[in-house]
């Protein structure tokens, strides 16, 4: 008699799980969400690298290989990095700018995306370049060539859902909220950084991140 499966007979199993994951990220907030970021930043990075090959065979372009490196580099970074520097972040927002505080909402926005942001974006040209066994003189010409430009693209694109992110999701689950869209960002914007030189793909990648 065949079994039933659980996955796909029981409607309920989502809920569970999303039940399951809260109740994880009340207890071990930091590793909960560092997990989480380090899981959706690799697979991010390979859903846009398959999708480029994907293309590029399409075309009859000449193939490149998968970069195993790749998904583990961002992997490490949201590990170690994403999630627990965020997870301090928002928490620190909270106290410094509680909703007694006039304007609290765009004073928040504000600090996020003109202090906080640009930090966040040289730590991520910083780190990766050195898991990628980059020299000091590379990362300055990295920074030189698409920093700003990279920066400028990260205000455009996550302004607006920073505002909601920052000021309507509790803090405890701020951190996942980021992440998840991290990995449709990067998907997207493979189709883009294809068509560009290999030097500017980075600062596109890094506009996910934040």
């Amino acid at each position: 008699m065949p079994t039933q499966s659980v996955l796909v007979r029981d409607p309920s199993f989502l809920a569970r799980a999303l039940q399951q994951y809260l109740s994880l990220l009340k207890k071990y907030p930091i590793i909960t969400k560092s997990i989480t970021s380090g899981i959706l930043s690799a697979l991010g990075n390979l859903l846009s690298q398959a999708l480029e090959y994907r293309k590029n065979r399409g075309e009859n372009s000449p193939k490149k290989k998968i970069n195993v490196l790749g998904p583990v580099h961002f992997a490490i970074y949201g590990l170690f990095i994403t999630g627990p520097v965020s997870h301090y972040f928002y928490h620190l927002l909270e106290v410094l700018l509680p909703t007694t505080v006039p304007y609290c909402l765009i004073k928040r926005l504000l600090l996020e995306r003109l202090i906080f942001a640009p930090a966040f974006l040289l730590l991520f040209y910083v780190v990766m370049n050195a898991l990628e066994g980059k020299t000091i003189t590379d990362v300055q010409n990295k920074l030189k060539t698409s920093y700003w430009p990279a920066m400028k693209m990260n205000w455009k694109v996550w302004t607006p859902f920073q505002f909601i992110n920052i000021n309507y999701i509790p803090v405890q689950a701020i951190s996942s909220a980021v992440c998840q869209p991290v990995c449709l960002i990067l998907v997207c914007l493979s189709s883009i950084c294809q068509e560009m030189k290999p030097q500017n793909q980075l600062q596109w990648a890094s506009v996910g991140l934040r």
